[in-house]
C-alpha cells in the first residue's frame, strides 16, 4: 500500500525517484558525514557513491563551498533553511564556478535526530546569466560616467588626464597615457627607422606608488619605441597587448622600455595592459594601465571595457587635433583678412584690441576699422558677421570691403547701411552681419552714427563713468529690410571717449543681455588714463575668465577745436 512507507512497494517507487531525478539528494549523518548519496548527486560531485560515504564534504570536494554553518544550524535547531552553494567538483564543467541551491531538513525518529536531508539543483547557467548582466549593468554604468567626464574641452592633454584620471582606481593602480605627436619638437632627432615617437600627455597612479613612480609621472618627454617593443605592432594592427605575471617573475617582464623597468620593480607590477587609442581608422596613440601586488588580474572584461574608454578618449583626442589645426587656418585667414585700421586724421586719435575666443576651436566674423575721408571727417566701424568659422572669416572681409567702397560714395552711416543692406542682400551665400558706424567730425566736435543690429556704443567721460547712447538699431545687414536711424552726439570734451565693441566683450552665457550692458556701464573706468590704457582696462574688468567669443574694440577721441 503506498499510504504505508515501508511497504515494498512504496520503497520500490521511491528508490525510482531517487535514482531518476536530475536532482541531487544527500543525507548526512549527524557528523555531517554522508551517510546517502543518490546517482545524480555522484554525477554532480564526479566520482562513485560508495567514495562519498562516512566523509565529509571537506574531505571529498576540497574546492567546494557547502555552507557548513548553514547545516550546523539547521542540525542544532530543526529549521530549514535554503542556501547557495558553490565552487568545484571533480565532474568536468566548461564553467569558471558552479553554483547549486540547495535546501535542508533535519531528519528525526522518535526524538532522536538522524542527520540532514538534502536536495540539490544546479543553477550555473542562470548564475553566469545573471553575472553577465550585472557585469553589463556595470560597463553600461561606467561608460555612462565617462561620457561626462572624458573629453570635456578639445585639449589634447587635458582629455588625457582626463582618461586617466577616470581610469584610476577604477580600472588600474596606474595609466600612463601617450600620444601621437602632431607638431615637431624643436631641437630633437626625429626617430630611428622603423621605430614609432609618442609623447606622454599623462600619468596618474593612486597615491602609494607616487613615489615609486618619480621623475617618470612626469608628463611631456616622448619616447621611441623601435621593432623590439610591443609598441609598434600595437599601433598597427590596434590589438591590446595584455600581459599577466606570475608569483616570483620579475615585473621588468612587462616594461615596454629599459627606461621602465626599474618603475615597474619599484612598484611590483603585476599585470600590464596597452590599449591604442583609435579613432576614425586611425591610431592616435596608447593607454598603458597596470595593476601592482595586491591587485587582481586583468580580466577579458576589464580589456573590453578599456578598450570601450579609449576609443571614446579617442575621439576626442582626435577631434581636439583635428579643431586645432583647423582653427589655426582659420585664425592666419582671419588675420590676413582682417587689415589694421587706417590712421585717422589729426583731429581723433583711436585705439583698437581684437581678442580670439579661448575655449572655441571657430574663429568669429569680428571686425573694426577707421577710414579717413577726404573731407577731414573720420569714419569708425564695428560689425560682426553671424556664426563662426571659416566662412564668416571670409563674409567678414567681404564687408569691410564693402563698407569702404560705400563710405567713398557717401559717409553718412544711415546711407551706408542702407546701400550695404541692400548690396548684401543680393548675394545669396554672404551670412547676415550687425554693424554699428560713427562718424567723426572734429571741426563740428560731433559724432554721427548708425547701428545695423548691434549694441550701443558708449561715452568714457572724464571722471570715469559709463554711459550707453541711445541707439535705434535697425536689421541686421543682409536682410534687405533697411531703414536705419541717424543719431548725433557731441564730442567737445577732449577726455570723453567713444567706445564701439562687439557683443564678445559684455555678453554671457545664461545672461540677459540687458544685465550685460549693466556690467559695463558700472565699471567705472579711469577716465584720465591714455586711450590704450583706457581700452585695457576695460577688457580686464569685463573679461575675468576665458573668453567664449571673439571681442573687438575701437575706441576714439576727438581733440575739438572751436571756430575762430
Amino acid at each position: 500500500m503506498l499510504d504505508d512507507p515501508s511497504s515494498p512497494l512504496a520503497r520500490a517507487i521511491l528508490g525510482q525517484m531517487l535514482d531518476g531525478t536530475g536532482a541531487g539528494v544527500v543525507v548526512f549523518d549527524p557528523g555531517l558525514r554522508f551517510a546517502y548519496v543518490n546517482p545524480a548527486l555522484a554525477r554532480i560531485n564526479g566520482f562513485p557513491v560508495a567514495e562519498h560515504l562516512g566523509r565529509t564534504v571537506a574531505e571529498v570536494m576540497p574546492e567546494l563551498d557547502a555552507c557548513d554553518d548553514v547545516l550546523r544550524e539547521v542540525l542544532a535547531d530543526g529549521v530549514p533553511r535554503e542556501v547557495m552553494a558553490s565552487g568545484h567538483t571533480r565532474a568536468t564543467s566548461a564553467s569558471e564556478r558552479r553554483f547549486w541551491h540547495a535546501a535542508y531538513h533535519r531528519v528525526e525518529q522518535d526524538g532522536e535526530v538522524l542527520g540532514i536531508i538534502g536536495i540539490l539543483l544546479e543553477v550555473t547557467p542562470a548564475q553566469e546569466q545573471q553575472r553577465a548582466l550585472e557585469r553589463a549593468q556595470q560597463r553600461l554604468t561606467t561608460l555612462d560616467q565617462a561620457a561626462t567626464r572624458i573629453g570635456t574641452t578639445l585639449d589634447v592633454d587635458r582629455t588625457c588626464r582626463e582618461l586617466a584620471r577616470f581610469l584610476v582606481p577604477r580600472l588600474a593602480d596606474g595609466v600612463t597615457v601617450e600620444v601621437v605627436p602632431h607638431e615637431p619638437e624643436d631641437g630633437t632627432r626625429p626617430p630611428a627607422a622603423h621605430a614609432v615617437r609618442l609623447r606622454r600627455a599623462a600619468t596618474v597612479s593612486v597615491d602609494c606608488l607616487q613615489a615609486g613612480i618619480g621623475a617618470y609621472g612626469e608628463p611631456g618627454p616622448h619616447n621611441d619605441y623601435g621593432p623590439g617593443t610591443p609598441i609598434p605592432g600595437i599601433l598597427a594592427t590596434g590589438r591590446p597587448d595584455l600581459v599577466d605575471l606570475r608569483p616570483g617573475d620579475d615585473p621588468a617582464l612587462a616594461a615596454t622600455t629599459a627606461e621602465r623597468v626599474p618603475v615597474y620593480r619599484a612598484i611590483g607590477v603585476r599585470s600590464r595592459l596597452i590599449v591604442p587609442l583609435t579613432a576614425r581608422g586611425e591610431t592616435v596613440g596608447i593607454v598603458v594601465l597596470v595593476r601592482v601586488d595586491g591587485s587582481p588580474e586583468f580580466t577579458p572584461e576589464d580589456v573590453v571595457t578599456a578598450k570601450d574608454l579609449a576609443g571614446r578618449a579617442a575621439v576626442a583626442i582626435d577631434n581636439a587635433h583635428r579643431y586645432t589645426r583647423e582653427h589655426h587656418i582659420a585664425r592666419e585667414l582671419q588675420q590676413a583678412l582682417l587689415s589694421r585700421p587706417s590712421e585717422p586724421h589729426p583731429g581723433i586719435r583711436i585705439a583698437s584690441r581684437y581678442l580670439p575666443a579661448e575655449r572655441s576651436a571657430l574663429v568669429g566674423g569680428d571686425w573694426f576699422d577707421s577710414i579717413p575721408l577726404d573731407d577731414g571727417r573720420t569714419l569708425l566701424v564695428i560689425g560682426d558677421v553671424m556664426g563662426h568659422g571659416i566662412s564668416a572669416a571670409v563674409d567678414m572681409s567681404h564687408y569691410a570691403t564693402m563698407l569702404r567702397e560705400e563710405a567713398r560714395k557717401d559717409p553718412e552711416p544711415h546711407r551706408v547701411l542702407e546701400r550695404m543692406d541692400e548690396r548684401a542682400s543680393r548675394l545669396a551665400d554672404i551670412r547676415p552681419a550687425t554693424c554699428l558706424l560713427a562718424l567723426a567730425d572734429a571741426r563740428l566736435g560731433t559724432y554721427t552714427y548708425s547701428g545695423a543690429g548691434h549694441l550701443p556704443p558708449a561715452y568714457v567721460d572724464g571722471s570715469g563713468s559709463v554711459e550707453l547712447l541711445p541707439l535705434t538699431a535697425g536689421p541686421p545687414l543682409g536682410t534687405g529690410l533697411g531703414g536705419y536711424a541717424r543719431h548725433t552726439a557731441p564730442c567737445t570734451t577732449p577726455d570723453h571717449t567713444l567706445l564701439l565693441y562687439t557683443d564678445g566683450l559684455v555678453e554671457r552665457r545664461d545672461e540677459d543681455i540687458d544685465a550685460s550692458l549693466r556690467r559695463l556701464t558700472a565699471l567705472g573706468l579711469p577716465g584720465h588714463l591714455p586711450l590704450d590704457s583706457l581700452v585695457d582696462a576695460a577688457l580686464a574688468a569685463l573679461l575675468t575668465g576665458d573668453v567664449d567669443d571673439d571681442v573687438a574694440v575701437i575706441a576714439a577721441r576727438v581733440r575739438y577745436t572751436p571756430p575762430g
